[in-house]
């Protein structure tokens, strides 16, 4: 009997090795992540509005879909004869001002969808509050006034600490941290479908995820999640720079092999 008890746990300890293994080997800082950012209490618009461009260019690849004016509405020129984001963004939603507009946009992108376009593919919860309220200075800039100020960023930091500071605006965002290992939660959560189709349905964006385990191995799925922009999938070369590059930091390694796992099953 005590041998196989004995066998049981050697079976047990040696599968349980085999997965810390794995969750160990796989790389969680292949993406470009945004570089932090620390304001002063005298912060000027001017020093809101440069680093929210640099972010809005560089690692937020916000370019990559407002800059085209097909995949989402171009943020820099007008739109719709509405004129450009920071002479827009009053207008959008009723009972929201052009500053809680924007920021709502961004910690909630499938709240506020532009008719006619998909959901954003922002990860918000890989960008801090400095950063997020940067890129909304940065967007009032374009044509409008910018009303960011030092005194916002402390209100969100003294909001997620628990202390009372007013109301930012309400919503289930798809994006708040999630611990799940279900890949399909874990595609909705990090908005794949708004570029993926699955089960038949969905913007044919990105690579179709009901036969990409047919087209592409385990590896080549992993290191397209970790560095989406080095090189595309067949077919999909007009869309390299489109996918977020956060999502080593975003994902743990569980979660990314979760779901590199349930798309490699997809044949």
């Amino acid at each position: 009997m005590w041998q196989t008890n004995l066998k049981i746990l050697l079976v047990v300890l040696g599968t349980l090795g085999l997965y810390t293994w794995v969750a160990g080997a796989i790389p969680q800082v292949a993406s470009e992540v945004p570089e932090e950012l620390t304001f002063s209490d005298d912060v000027t618009a001017d020093d809101l509005v440069m680093a929210g461009e640099q972010l809005f260019a560089g690692a937020g690849t916000c370019t990559a879909c407002h800059g085209t004016g097909t995949r989402a509405p171009n943020l820099l020129t007008d739109h719709a004869g509405e004129g450009t984001i920071g002479q827009r963004c009053g207008t959008r939603v009723s009972g929201l001002d052009c500053k809680a507009y924007l920021r709502a946009s961004l910690t909630e992108p499938a709240a506020f969808v532009v008719e006619g376009f998909a959901e954003m593919v922002f990860q918000a919860r890989a960008f801090s509050d400095a950063q997020i309220w940067s890129l909304v200075a940065f967007m009032q800039a374009q044509g409008g006034e910018v009303t960011v100020t030092s005194d916002d960023m402390e209100r969100t930091d003294d909001a997620a600490a628990g202390t009372s500071a007013p109301a930012e605006p309400s919503g289930d965002s798809p994006l708040a941290a999630s611990q799940t290992t279900d890949a399909r939660v874990l595609l909705q959560e990090n908005l794949c479908l708004s570029c993926h189709a699955i089960d038949g349905a969905g913007p044919p964006l990105g690579p179709n995820f009901d036969d990409i385990g047919s087209a592409r191995t385990a590896d080549q799925i992993r290191r397209g999640i970790l560095d989406p922009n080095v090189d595309a999938a067949p077919g999909f070369d007009a869309m390299l720079g489109m996918m977020p590059a956060t999502f080593g930091q975003s994902l743990s390694a569980i979660q990314l092999e979760a779901i590199v796992t349930f798309l490699a099953a997809r044949k």
